[in-house]
């Protein structure tokens, strides 16, 4: 039995939380720990109801600290696995976080954002985790995140965040939001779905080194051999040499072990960045926003676009990795840039310092769980 046999019709109408369960489950995910916590709780529930279906696992933890633990050590048995939680567990998972960056661990982090900071607005919606999910764990490093803006987007983006974790060993962060999460669309079940595998060894036992790359495929990310399978395996999140074992006190070791992680995402930024974007041809003006946000914009873009504007909608699907490129080149042609986010500028200063000074970098702020209006934006276009 597969994801497809459960899910029922190809068409359907549920929340966001539901399609973001239905891409977890179309991508092979078979293990979820997680903590209930508002407004995530529904993914955990419809795990909970499909997971022992498809021969998976489904475990309520204690906290967010033991959930996102639990993920990294199911995901070293060979499973893909999944937590969600909003902004107060997402603050408890950010040491593990960086444990599974260090480990090279694939496993993916769904955070339905909610006004904060501490406990907040529970049940209202925010994009104020942006930060958190680059930044949240202490040390250097790279880290992938996604946006979704719709449900249909949120059911793809999360078989793309499991594709890319595995791919790349890394995990990733799928930022939703509570408005994302509790809206109900029609979804179209997609098939034929490109699912991704961790690359796997096929060597003998004494060749293998756990963080060795380059064994089969000429890339910075090593194969993957899973507990059990008969190779040695050892994992820490000190610094560590191609064993795996700890060399702390080695300055070179550390630096080239760091450089790794972080390479592995930034040159591979064109397979990982992804926007949809509409009128960017002739424009003279670029609204840029992401999730929720980015409705009411393609919205004031459409009525800019009938008073003859020369206007463009940019939604970043893509947050971490941030294209630095893409944002520099379009600075170059635009004269004014409106960033749209539900906090006080969080992508906006990235945005800004990636156009140099070369064009208006401007912000359309929403606080307090209000969702931005068109008339907002296109107040600012004008």
């Amino acid at each position: 039995m597969d994801a497809y046999d459960i899910l029922g019709p190809s068409e359907q109408y549920i929340q966001g939380d539901k399609a973001c369960v239905y891409g977890a489950l179309i991508a092979g995910c078979r293990f979820f720990a997680g903590y209930p916590i508002t407004p995530a709780t529904e993914i955990a529930e419809e795990m909970s109801r499909f997971l022992p279906k498809l021969g998976g696992t489904y475990i309520q933890m204690e906290d967010e600290i033991a959930s996102m633990g639990a993920i990294i050590g199911a995901s070293w048995t060979g499973k893909k696995t999944m937590t969600a939680t909003s902004g107060p567990g997402f603050s408890l998972m950010q040491e593990n976080i960086g444990y599974a960056v260090m480990t090279e661990t694939p496993c993916v982090i769904v955070d339905v954002q909610r006004g904060g900071p501490s406990t907040g607005q529970p049940t209202m919606s925010s994009q104020g985790d942006v930060m958190q999910a680059r930044y949240g764990s202490h040390g250097d490093y790279e880290i992938i995140a996604l946006c979704p803006s719709s449900v249909q987007e949120t059911l793809e983006l999360t078989i793309r965040a499991f594709n890319l974790s595995e791919k790349y060993r890394v995990p990733v962060i799928l930022m939703m939001d509570e408005s994302i999460g509790h809206m109900r669309e029609k979804i179209t079940i997609p098939k034929d779905v490109l699912i991704a595998n961790r690359s796997t060894v096929d060597i003998s036992y004494a060749y293998y080194r756990p963080f060795r790359t380059g064994y089969m495929h000429a890339t910075k990310i090593p194969e993957f051999a899973p507990f059990g399978s008969g190779y040695k395996t050892f994992i820490t999140g000190l610094t560590h040499d191609e064993d795996g074992f700890p060399t702390t006190v080695n300055p070179k070791a550390h630096s080239d072990l760091i450089k790794r992680l972080s390479e592995k995402i930034t040159d591979n930024i064109d397979d990982i960045f992804y926007v949809n974007n509409k009128h960017l041809e002739y424009a003279e003006i670029a609204v840029i926003s992401y999730g929720i946000s980015a409705r009411p914009s393609l919205a004031a873009v459409n009525m800019a676009q009938k008073l003859e504007k020369n206007v463009a909608f940019i939604n970043l699907n893509t947050l971490w990795p941030f294209n630095y490129e893409f944002i520099s080149e379009l600075s170059k042609q635009v004269e004014k840039i409106i960033v749209v986010e539900m906090n006080m500028g969080l992508m906006y200063h990235s945005i800004r310092e990636a156009a140099e000074g070369r064009c208006d970098v401007v912000l359309v702020s929403s606080l307090g769980g209000r969702v931005p209006t068109p008339k907002d934006i296109v107040e600012m276009i004008k």
